[in-house]
């Protein structure tokens, strides 16, 4: 069984711009830190995670 999540239209925009803008907050910051250290690697993987997670939730 799997958890299906709804939203608005306006909704799922505003969960969208968010997640992307985090994402790029987080890739950033992992750049700032040091791209191969395993402090800025692991924010490049979280922002990446954030930034794409609106594909897996459908609007209405």
């Amino acid at each position: 069984m799997t958890a299906s999540i709804k939203l608005t239209e306006r909704q799922y925009r505003l969960l969208d711009t968010t997640s992307k803008l985090v994402g790029l907050v987080l890739v950033a910051a992992g750049l700032e830190v040091g791209g191969s250290t395993p402090t800025g690697i692991a924010l490049a993987i979280v922002g990446v995670a954030c930034a794409t997670a609106t594909v897996f939730i459908t609007n209405e």
